[in-house]
């Protein structure tokens, strides 16, 4: 079977046989308090991220859980790509305010001027020299619940506890493989055979999780964790993105019991659901990107749904 073209912003990233496999981050030294590490410092860092992002969405939840709001600041990039990357048009003149920066390009462009991957979010830059810290999506959580652990609010939830972290760990692995990018997988596949692999993966996850849900409150019992951080940023964003714009079709979120009411439970609980955004969401995954340069959505029709009022609902997970 022949594959479709590639789309140039992600060409790099598609393989022959159509599958879908993200590029390496350019920034990953860690947070830390050993030789060549970042260290941690209040007000020397800035995180850039877009509010459509599910990566980025998942460091800006565990920055406002963990009150670090006034450790690190918050720069926030447009949810429109353009030829040029992640644009701060929402910020007046169109820098932002405290790096003066039009585009987090400027940042990879400073650090490689070479450099042929996407810019992505999220990144933490040095504000003392502009410079790119970190851009490591995986790992950065992690680092802001330890490394940054002397910034931490009191009373700030233990994310990523000690007696957990292989558990964690190892859960983590299978949700950001298998559901994270696993929508990803689906909905930048450029064959049958790599869209069917693909969704059949992230069903048959999203199948076990549903199970694991319906004797746990959390993904490890009744401590919130960083799991639940990343599992949130991608069920947040399915009915009203995923389902339709990339083709994982099977279920809606909302047609899971466990996982519908776990994902509200998530959305009322404060750093959640005030900072998801789905106006954004659904303007970034509808009227941007792959459906309007390919021509699925070539009339830029923004869906009038779901119902988000549901998210305000009972969830009954306190039980």
């Amino acid at each position: 079977m022949s594959v479709a073209k590639k789309h140039p912003v992600f060409e790099q990233e598609l393989r022959s046989d159509g599958s879908f496999v993200p590029q390496k981050n350019l920034f990953t030294v860690p947070f830390g308090y050993g030789p060549g590490e970042h260290r941690p410092e209040a007000g020397r860092y800035r995180l850039l991220w877009m509010k459509a992002c599910p990566y980025a969405h998942r460091a800006v939840i565990v920055r406002r859980l963990l009150g670090l709001e006034e450790a690190i600041s918050l720069g926030t990039a447009s949810h429109f790509r353009t030829e040029f990357g992640w644009e701060f048009s929402l910020d007046e003149g169109g820098v932002d305010p405290v790096l003066g920066i039009r585009y987090i390009k400027e940042v990879y462009d400073a650090e490689d001027p070479e450099y042929k991957g996407r810019p992505t979010v999220p990144i933490v830059v040095d504000v003392h020299t502009g410079q790119g810290a970190n851009s490591d999506y995986f790992r950065l959580t992690n680092e802001l619940e330890t490394a940054w652990a002397p910034f931490h609010k009191t009373g700030a939830p233990d994310l990523y506890p000690a007696d957990l972290r292989a558990e964690i760990d190892e859960l983590n692995e299978r949700i950001f493989h298998d559901v994270n990018n696993g929508v990803y997988k689906a909905g930048f596949a450029r064959s049958q055979e790599a869209y069917e692999k693909a969704y059949d993966v992230l069903f048959e996850r999203l199948d076990e999780l549903e199970e694991r849900l319906s004797t746990r409150r959390y993904l490890h019992g009744d401590r919130l964790t960083d799991s639940d951080v990343r599992l949130y940023t991608t069920l947040v964003r399915f009915d009203a993105a995923y389902y339709t714009a990339f083709r994982a079709n099977r279920k809606r979120i909302a047609d899971y019991r466990h996982l519908w009411a776990y994902a509200r439970d998530l959305f009322q609980t404060p750093g959640f659901g005030d900072t998801t955004d789905f106006d954004a969401i659904k303007r970034h995954y509808h009227l941007s990107g792959l459906l309007t340069s390919e021509g699925a959505n070539p009339y830029r029709i923004l869906p009038k749904g779901p119902d988000l009022s549901l998210w305000n609902t009972p969830h009954g997970r306190g039980r």
